[in-house]
């Protein structure tokens, strides 16, 4: 599978590798348009769009840093995989996962380390990704995985009633855990145990 292909064994759970560079963001965007579109689904595309933007921004700046290509690559080159390697390295992927009425995003990345929401600071061109995924999702946290980590942020597919009606699972807790594991939602910016 190449970068920027969609992996889809079951229709409501879609996966994309994503190219070591920035335009990856706007892969992301285009997936996230295509999956929607596909689940009927078009009026979430802003939000999840958005908070797709803020992911994989954050996976491409904050797991991979500045860890450019050492066989001098192109300029925005990355040295990291674009499929997981022997030594376990994994390569950035999108996920979205629909089991209605939640939609998931989630960003893997071959970094450990988990995000941290730091204070806005207003005149800075950074830092207030976490702020704009935690305003324009339902919820969002994180989980680590065997050599690396998945950030998801959670949507909600149907105007909800109230906070869990008609969620006895916990408010989305099947979404979550379609991506491999339990999940803890108990609020948001949780980190999953």
């Amino acid at each position: 599978m190449g970068t920027g292909t969609a992996l889809a064994v079951d229709p409501h759970v879609v996966t994309c590798t994503l190219a070591p560079r920035f335009e990856a963001v706007r892969t992301a965007r285009d997936f996230a348009r295509t999956t929607l579109q596909r689940w009927g689904l078009p009026e979430l595309f802003d939000d999840v769009a958005l908070v797709a933007s803020e992911l994989v921004t954050n996976a491409l700046r904050h797991a991979i840093g500045a860890r450019p290509d050492p066989s001098g690559g192109a300029q925005g080159e990355y040295d990291f995989p674009t499929q997981p390697t022997p030594d376990g390295r994994l390569p950035i992927r999108i996920s979205l996962v629909h089991r209605a009425p939640q939609v998931v995003c989630a960003v893997s990345d071959p970094s450990s380390i988990g995000p941290v929401a730091r204070e806005a600071d207003f005149v800075a061109e950074s830092g207030r990704g976490l702020h704009l995924v935690e305003s324009f999702s339902r919820s969002w946290g994180w989980h680590p995985l065997g050599s690396g980590k998945v950030v998801w942020a959670m949507f909600e597919a149907e105007p909800a009633v109230g906070p869990l009606d008609g969620h006895p699972e916990i408010g989305g807790r099947p979404a979550l855990e379609a991506l491999g594991g339990p999940v803890d939602i108990g609020g948001r910016h949780r980190r999953s145990a």
